[in-house]
């Protein structure tokens, strides 16, 4: 008999989720995390012994917990990211990961876009101005007529371009791959990074976090953007170095930005998140029930549909960031 266990805790409380696994696989002896636990370490060494396949979402697999679960054969992956899998441990071990990229992405386009006209019109520091007591109208700037930078055009850059483009944006991207037939039908200019951060009005990450990501707006790059620009990430914490965002954020030398992600969640600079000018939400990037559907859906896709993960090959992005999140 297989047995399945489900580690997400967002896939275990959805009752249509568990009923579609549960008739795709009748016969299966399936363990769901309706606890609520946070899984990790011996923990999720624990919950998972025994188990044949497992669906995940942001427990964190090593190679020490695949070397505690030598019957584990077959990880899915809920959601896009994954950084928290040892990729290189699955492939020495054998060990078969079922992944589909770009499940969410609408999900975190619109929500890019609310994010930048949020900070457009002063959205964060009026909110806080109002509960203060204070009653006074900001004047803020359209989203229309803005250059907005994508860095990392994959699953959601390409989700995002026509989006902005309706909203009369100039829209510049850039990815170690080269998308050219999508960016002359979208009207999307190609180009280096630091010349985007140079230009863009607004820059916006969606890129996976590896070796070749990490703190990839440094503070030397966060130093090339325009003043008076605004920084986005609803990718992945770890992109940016979040101590010289603060600093360019209190200088005025951005004026904003919107963050979903940190590189330790929750957030432990409470200075960063109190500002004014930035704009804070919980990682619910891929939080829209359309998103939680079709990730969970392709999650249970899966665990019939997989391979084990090869270089440049599966899943996309594996080796470098050409994904884009």
């Amino acid at each position: 008999m297989t047995r399945i266990a489900v580690a997400s805790r967002s896939f275990s409380r959805h009752r249509l989720l568990r009923g579609e696994l549960e008739a795709r696989h009748p016969d299966a002896d399936i363990t769901f995390n309706d606890d609520g636990l946070v899984l990790a370490g011996d923990g999720l060494i624990a919950y998972l012994r025994g188990h044949d396949k497992a669906i995940t979402a942001l427990e964190v697999l090593t190679d020490a917990v695949f070397e505690a679960l030598p019957e584990l054969t077959t990880i899915s992956k809920l959601g896009v990211g994954f950084d928290m899998l040892d990729l290189d441990a699955m492939r020495v071990r054998g060990i078969r990961l079922g992944w589909t990229g770009g499940v969410n992405k609408r999900s975190v386009s619109e929500l890019v876009v609310s994010a930048a006209i949020a900070l457009l019109r002063h959205v964060p520091a009026a909110n806080r101005e109002v509960l203060d007591g204070r009653w006074r109208q900001q004047v803020g700037n359209h989203l229309s007529g803005r250059t907005v930078g994508i860095v990392g055009c994959g699953h959601v850059g390409q989700d995002l371009a026509p989006l902005l483009k309706a909203f009369g944006c100039r829209v510049l991207a850039h990815d170690i791959r080269d998308f050219p037939a999508f960016y002359a039908e979208h009207g999307v200019e190609a180009m280096a990074l630091e010349p985007l951060l140079e230009a863009a009005d607004i820059v916006t990450l969606h890129l996976p976090r590896d070796v070749s990501t990490e703190n990839i707006l440094s503070a030397e790059r966060l130093a090339l953007m325009k003043t008076g620009a605004l920084l986005i990430n609803m990718a992945r914490g770890g992109l940016v170095d979040e101590t010289a965002l603060k600093t360019a954020l209190t200088e005025g030398r951005l004026a904003g930005a919107a963050l979903d992600v940190f590189a330790n969640e929750p957030p432990e600079d409470r200075d960063l998140v109190a500002l004014p000018n930035v704009l804070v939400t919980p990682h619910i990037g891929g939080s829209a029930e359309e998103a939680i559907l079709a990730m969970g859906r392709s999650a249970i896709e899966g665990l019939e549909n997989n391979c084990v993960p090869e270089p440049g090959a599966h899943p996309e992005g594996y080796g470098g960031y050409p994904a884009g999140g």
